[in-house]
């Protein structure tokens, strides 16, 4: 089933002799890359396999949120969602970014008090963040069946929209001077004196200072042929959109069950809230030791199965040279099929909800792979074993809200400038400098 239809983003045909910095990938992390390294002046070429935005990038929920995430990427968060605010007057382009407020509901005591734990983390930022019931959640909720016990309300949060983000991101970066290469997937970088020296494309060579890998799922693939170890698995995650419906909520909102937000055509992107897919396959079993502490921690959340993606990706080649025809090109825009048991049961579980949604119809289901790393934070990071090589990737299904405050982050790593955020804690290093590596959730 073809995934969300996509603003268009034109190729330009001719590739660049010389850059100061490619970007690999064309997702929602590698345009606002771009972006910001273009605004600083910096000669830039961005490479997508595919078209920009056409994976996770617009298949995700949508959703820009402080709330409930690891306390390790609220900083990052926070300059985010600066930069949303103002991105389309920064690139011209809509983005459907707005302000409406996330709300987690809470079932028992116990929930209220793991929600009221996680808001104290706000609190040094100045933050609004807390639990709320009553009449003031049935504001929030209009049309609700029946109101869950409680939620945590976090008015900051907000929304944009998949299918427009990435896309304008990648012409407002073409506009301050990137140029933009879609159809070409970068085979291999280039090396020489132990340190980058420019990639090889399937279309040519580019050379260039520095490499920015942002590539999603595919970033441990392309990093193992570079001979980099990238801790880094794919989950599975199905999502739907409805027709355009009248007096549902405009706060996004977390339920068991069901996830719901607003989009801005009036329909709902709809998901299940709480389970992803994870398909076995042979780097399930080469990882396990480096996921068990994150799998004991969300082993109720994730459902395992087998599927063809065993015989996908066993088939898959795992080393080439730059004259080979590569998995990317093999694979231009991953497009899993959706499960269709949790379509119908997430949008069964949101209707209950939320009667008005009886009166709509699901237009369109896809699903899309998130790029998972042992801890549930990313990598934003040099590779210090191969100078010149950035990596952004790993933001298991973190990284819609966060990609425009992670190129920043990454920009100021390519260019040494002063980072935003301290990057420690998401050093690729982490995973082999005997660092505790493990979620946290804050709760």
């Amino acid at each position: 089933m073809p995934g969300p239809t996509l603003d268009p983003v034109p190729t330009d045909l001719n590739l660049p002799d010389r850059v100061d910095c490619v970007v690999i990938g064309g997702g929602i992390i590698g345009t606002s890359t771009a972006l910001e390294l273009a605004e600083r002046g910096l000669r830039v070429a961005l490479c997508e396999k595919g078209q920009i935005g056409a994976e996770q990038s617009s298949r995700n929920w949508g959703w820009v949120r402080l709330s409930c995430r690891d306390p390790r990427e609220i900083p990052l968060m926070i300059s985010a969602i600066r930069a949303w605010e103002g991105m389309e007057a920064r690139t011209g382009h809509r983005m459907g970014y707005t302000q409406t407020g996330i709300l987690f509901a809470a079932a028992s005591a116990r929930e209220q008090a793991e929600y009221d734990r996680w808001s104290q983390h706000l609190q040094p930022h100045q933050i609004e963040c807390r639990l709320i019931q009553g009449a003031e959640l049935g504001a929030l909720l209009p049309g609700h069946a029946q109101l869950p016990r409680g939620a945590l309300y976090t008015p900051m949060d907000g929304r944009a929209e998949p299918q427009w983000a990435a896309p304008g991101i990648a012409k407002g970066a073409r506009a301050a001077g990137a140029t933009i290469h879609t159809g070409c997937a970068v085979r291999s970088l280039d090396t020489e004196g132990g340190r980058v020296t420019g990639v090889i494309t399937e279309k040519g060579r580019i050379r260039c200072d520095t490499v920015v890998l942002a590539g999603g799922v595919w970033s441990r693939l392309f990093a193992g042929n570079a001979g980099i170890e990238l801790p880094q698995l794919k989950v599975l995650n199905t999502v739907m959109r409805t027709t355009p419906v009248d007096g549902g909520p405009e706060a996004a909102a977390w339920a068991p069950g069901f996830a719901i937000r607003k989009r801005a055509d009036g329909g709902y992107t709809i998901a299940d809230g709480t389970y992803n897919i994870v398909d076995l396959v042979p780097d399930t079993f080469r990882l396990m030791r480096q996921f068990l502490p994150a799998l004991k921690t969300e082993w109720k959340s994730l459902r395992f199965r087998v599927s063809d993606r065993w015989r996908q990706e066993s088939a898959q080649a795992r080393r080439w040279t730059p004259a080979d025809i590569t998995p990317f090109e093999r694979s231009r825009i991953l497009d899993p099929e959706p499960v269709r048991k949790i379509v119908k049961s997430s949008w069964a579980a949101a209707r209950r909800a939320f009667p008005v949604l009886e009166s709509a119809e699901i237009a369109q289901a896809w699903a899309g792979m998130i790029d998972v790393t042992p801890d549930a934070i990313p990598v934003i990071s040099p590779v210090d074993d191969l100078p010149g090589l950035f990596m952004g990737t790993g933001f298991s299904g973190h990284g819609f809200g966060i990609g425009p405050g992670a190129g920043q982050l990454l920009a100021d790593l390519v260019t040494g400038h002063p980072p935003v955020v301290d990057p420690h804690a998401f050093r690729l290093s982490r995973f082999s400098d005997g660092s505790p590596v493990r979620p946290e959730s804050g709760f």
